[in-house]
């Protein structure tokens, strides 16, 4: 395995997150879809997200961002912001952030020449300006790659070009991580009862079904407060702990209905 430095990272990786960065994304000018998709490929593979953060086009904001999720073990996904026009900071932020230079990137820059030739100079080429340690990933849709580094994969905004790429990162460098038991979600709506009174029942299955995570989702309709009451993890083990959330509801003595 490479070291953290070069765009892998350990077993001990804390988790999953994504960077949304863009000013259109933040003013309304663009739909964000790449979060969605994130937790359906990470799904497909038995894994989660475990957080997501929007950020405009503010050198600094960005670059204090990208700080403090180097300082994590976390594997983050970052989307926009590396082409060549002076709203896309990305890439300097990144330099900025991790304390090293921009420099030419060879790989990066033999690609731009063979697919743009002459026209790659004088502003195309910048885009090969990646920071110090960097590693190109590869863009099936145009040739125009991303890079890696450290435990960071930096995107175009593009879906078309970022989600196919963000697939390759998986499988290629994390499949190790893929869990290899199927997992599965189950849940109960649970009517006119407060989420407190589930607390207690939620503790108890928690306890019992350690490796599924309890979770519950209040909301309101014309008939009054319903909770969404559920399980993820493991599919066994879900079978099991939504049984116990069963059994505990008629227990407390309120009406259920699973949950489409």
């Amino acid at each position: 395995m490479q070291n953290e430095s070069h765009g892998t990272v350990s077993d001990a990786a804390h988790g999953f997150g994504a960077l949304i960065i863009g000013d259109e994304i933040l003013r309304g000018k663009r739909r964000d879809r790449h979060m969605a998709r994130l937790i359906e490929v990470l799904a497909a593979r038995g894994l989660a997200l475990a957080w997501c953060h929007y950020v405009g086009d503010d050198p600094e904001r960005l670059t204090c961002t990208l700080k403090a999720s180097f300082a994590t073990n976390d594997i983050v996904f970052s989307f926009g912001g590396i082409g060549a026009t002076p709203d896309d900071v990305t890439r300097q932020c990144a330099a900025a952030a991790a304390g090293v230079p921009l420099v030419r990137h060879p790989e990066a820059l033999a690609i731009l020449l063979e697919k743009f030739g002459d026209e790659a100079y004088p502003k195309r080429v910048l885009m090969a300006d990646l920071p110090a340690g960097a590693e190109i990933v590869p863009n099936p849709f145009n040739r125009i790659p991303g890079f890696s580094l450290r435990h960071h994969y930096f995107l175009p905004g593009f879906p078309e070009m970022a989600w196919p790429m963000m697939e390759w990162v998986l499988d290629t460098k994390y499949r190790h991580l893929f869990h290899p038991e199927p997992q599965a979600d189950g849940s109960l709506l649970v009517d006119d009862v407060p989420e407190s009174r589930l607390i207690d029942l939620m503790q108890e299955v928690g306890a019992k079904y350690p490796r599924v995570k309890v979770y519950s989702l209040p909301s309101f309709t014309p008939e009054g407060q319903r909770v969404e009451l559920g399980v993820r993890g493991p599919a066994e083990e879900v079978a099991q702990a939504i049984e116990a959330l069963r059994r505990g509801v008629d227990a407390l003595g309120f009406r259920w209905k699973n949950a489409p």
